[in-house]
């Protein structure tokens, strides 16, 4: 028996980069794939590991790369990574690295660009629900997985403490969220597109341009937003994932990471929904 081919490394390493230039940030997110060819075959025929990397280090230099070069562009990127892993370490023949980018534009709030405030490409789905007897109808709107971030202006402090607590306090983080919205009719107002699009616009207005002490805050007050926005809605229903960008802990390669890279991920997550009526 003889081995034919041998490949290994990491896969959905998701980066979020941060840059921060003054007040305007940009904010690249990849999903990357790194895999390896060369001297390894002893680990897959004779259980020897001597000459092999670890996959948790592959993700490492992602990461590394990350802090290194936070602008450059997902091609760039993964040539930076792959070259890298080629330098660093002498037994690797090839290295292919995929990235596959999610794309964050730019939030628009009175008709300005926001600084620091993006929502996903190609974004959200409208919702329209009718309940109708033959005594009296109802009618609900709303946006389902619309979903929308801010690099900056958002926290996590105060809370309960205790034995089980393992989250530090923060006063600048991340905060993401991709929302279930629905907002119920009083009466029908002169034109449904229009409004719906003032509550969208009020929604992300105060989320963009408020700080946030928790995505608690930022909800009940959107949805106070809402209604001040739409006279003629009578409840509104926000439910919003907290999706978590952590912070990389770059201190073992001694790398400083001033809020630039984090590891995205969306498993297990914080569910916050609320209800905010007249």
């Amino acid at each position: 028996m003889t081995l034919l081919h041998k490949t290994y490394g990491k896969g959905r390493v998701r980066v979020m980069r941060v840059h921060r230039d003054g007040d305007r940030h940009e904010v690249r997110e990849l999903t990357v794939r790194a895999m390896l060819t060369g001297g390894f075959d002893r680990a897959f025929t004779h259980a020897d590991n001597s000459t092999t990397v670890s996959t948790d280090t592959v993700k490492n230099v992602v990461y590394i790369v990350a802090r290194e070069s936070p602008t450059l562009p997902a091609e760039a990127f993964c040539r930076a990574v792959a070259q890298r892993l080629l330098d660093r370490y002498a037994m690797v023949e090839t290295a292919t690295v995929t990235g596959h980018e999610t794309r964050w534009a730019r939030l628009v709030v009175a008709g300005s660009p926001h600084p620091h405030a993006f929502t996903l490409d190609g974004n959200g789905r409208s919702t329209a629900e009718v309940v109708m007897s033959r005594d009296a109808a109802t009618t609900v709107s709303g946006l389902s997985d619309f979903t929308f971030l801010k690099s900056t202006a958002s926290g996590w402090a105060n809370y309960v403490k205790d034995p089980y607590t393992t989250i530090r306090e923060t006063d600048d983080r991340i905060a993401a969220t991709s929302m279930d919205a629905t907002w119920a009719w009083a009466r029908e107002p002169a034109d449904y597109e229009a409004a719906n699009a003032r509550i969208r616009d009020s929604l992300l207005a105060v989320f963009a341009g408020s700080y946030s002490h928790s995505l608690q805050d930022s909800l009940y007050r959107m949805g106070e937003a809402a209604l001040a926005a739409v006279p003629e809605i009578e409840t509104v229903t926000l439910a919003c994932p907290n999706k978590h960008y952590l912070l990389a802990d770059l201190a073992p390669f001694g790398l400083d990471n001033p809020n630039q890279v984090f590891v995205a991920t969306d498993e297990p997550h914080g569910q916050i929904a609320c209800t905010v009526g007249r």
